[in-house]
C-alpha cells in the first residue's frame, strides 16, 4: 500500500485542453518506468497493457476500474458502429449489440449526428474523460486510480495528435479514394 502513496505523489495531474498542442507533463513510457519501480505483479502487467481500445471478448482484469472502462468503451464502439452501419443502411448483425445502453445508444448517435469528424471526436473525448472520472476509486493511492490515471495518460496522448489540417487531408483522400476520382 505505501508503494501507492509513493507513485501517485510524483504522478502530475493530466489536465484536458481544447487545445491539442499542449504538452503533457510526463509521457506514457515514463509513466509505465515510474510504475515499474513501485509496482510488481498484476497491476504492472496491466499498465504495461493498457489500451484505449478494449478487448474484443470481455475479460475479467481483476480490476475494478479496467472492467467497467472496457465494458463501457466496448459498448461505446458497438453503438457507433451500430449508428455508421444503420447511415450506410447496412445490416450490423451483432449479438453483443443489444446489450448497449440507451445512454451510450443516445451518446453515439450524438457523436454520429456531428458535421466534422474532429467536433464528433472532441465530444466522444469529453465523454471519456467523464467517464474515466466516474470509474475511478474514491480512494487514490490504489492500483485502480494508478490504472485510471494511465488510461487518462493515454488519452491524452491520443488528443494531442489530432490536427484538423492533416485530418482533413486525409479525410479528403479517402473520399476520393471511394467515389473514384483519385488521381
Amino acid at each position: 500500500m505505501s508503494n501507492y502513496y509513493y507513485l501517485v505523489a510524483q504522478l502530475p495531474a493530466v489536465v484536458f485542453s481544447s487545445d491539442s498542442k499542449a504538452t503533457l507533463p510526463i509521457s506514457f513510457d515514463y509513466f509505465k518506468d515510474l510504475c515499474a519501480r513501485f509496482l510488481d505483479g498484476d497491476v504492472l502487467e496491466q499498465i504495461n497493457s493498457l489500451s484505449l481500445e478494449p478487448p474484443k471478448e470481455p475479460a475479467d482484469t481483476g480490476f475494478c476500474f479496467l472492467n467497467r472502462w472496457y465494458a463501457w468503451e466496448r459498448s461505446l464502439r458497438l453503438a457507433l458502429a451500430q449508428q455508421r452501419a444503420a447511415k450506410m443502411q447496412k445490416n450490423f448483425d451483432c449479438p453483443e449489440a443489444a446489450t448497449v445502453t440507451q445512454d451510450i445508444q443516445q451518446l453515439a448517435r450524438t457523436a454520429c449526428a456531428f458535421d466534422s469528424p474532429l467536433e464528433a471526436e472532441q465530444f466522444l473525448n469529453k465523454e471519456r474523460l467523464k467517464m474515466i472520472d466516474d470509474f475511478s476509486s474514491i480512494d487514490a493511492f490504489c492500483a485502480d486510480a494508478v490504472l485510471a490515471y494511465g488510461v487518462k495518460l493515454l488519452l491524452a496522448s491520443r488528443i494531442q495528435k489530432f490536427d484538423e489540417n492533416a485530418g482533413m487531408e486525409s479525410y479528403r483522400i479517402i473520399y476520393d479514394q471511394i467515389l473514384g476520382e483519385s488521381k
